[in-house]
């Protein structure tokens, strides 16, 4: 039985999320996996990725992995990372693309004005490099992770949560979601696997996590 599943479906280096979680969980079965009965069968699932939304979403229908995909988020402890936090909403401006409608709410794009540092200094779209996050709730993922601690994020929308969800703000020019929660999926805007040893920490708070509760999401997008 595969222990985690991380989902393929083309898009981003999955290599290093597998490697990062086989790190912190050396005895258990990981998995990168186009399968969509594996991802089913399989303990806990990650869903990364890396690109442009609109492109994402083809891939990951062209593959036939929604079903398992939401499948998953509703029925075992499920992470997702960068536009597998993303894709979990609603609509991203990104191609006005229709998401999974997991989480209530849009992916929304940083400004074009008002991109400052506190020094004044223009702030480049993408958001590449290291930024704190503030917890915003309590949870085992957070676990032996200072507030303020460093993660490193490359992406240039991000998730304006429509309910309470939100589990970690970071502030690039503005203060933003990075960090969204409820019941058994967690899911960050950041890359844990390469965000050394608060990364780690999160990886692993994750393979041993145990969600209690598990709840149907209010609305799933058509194919």
């Amino acid at each position: 039985m595969t222990d985690v599943a991380v989902v393929d479906y083309g898009m981003g280096n999955l290599r290093s999320v597998a490697k990062a979680i086989e790190h912190v969980a050396p005895r258990l079965a990981v998995a990168i996996t186009s399968d969509p009965d594996e991802i089913l069968g399989a303990a806990r699932v990650v869903f990364p990725g890396q690109g442009a939304m609109p492109d994402c979403m083809r891939e990951m229908d062209g593959r036939g992995l929604r079903a398992a995909v939401v499948a998953a988020a509703l029925e075992k402890p499920f992470l997702g990372i960068c536009i597998g936090l993303q894709m979990l909403f609603e609509r991203s401006e990104e191609g006005d693309t229709p998401g999974l409608g997991l989480m209530q709410g849009r992916v929304r794009r940083f400004p074009a004005e008002g991109m400052s540092d506190l020094q004044g200094g223009r702030l480049k779209v993408p958001h590449m490099g290291w930024n704190e996050v503030e917890h915003s709730a309590t949870h085992p993922l957070w676990q032996g992770i200072a507030h303020g601690s460093r993660f490193y994020f490359v992406h240039s929308y991000y998730a304006e949560p429509g309910s309470r969800i939100a589990a970690g703000v970071s502030t690039y020019g503005i203060p933003f979601t990075c960090a969204v929660a409820r019941d058994n999926v967690f899911a960050v805007q950041f890359h844990p696997e390469k965000s050394q040893a608060a990364g780690l920490t999160l990886l692993a708070n994750f393979v041993g996590w145990q969600p209690a509760v598990f709840r149907a999401p209010r609305t799933v997008a058509a194919a």
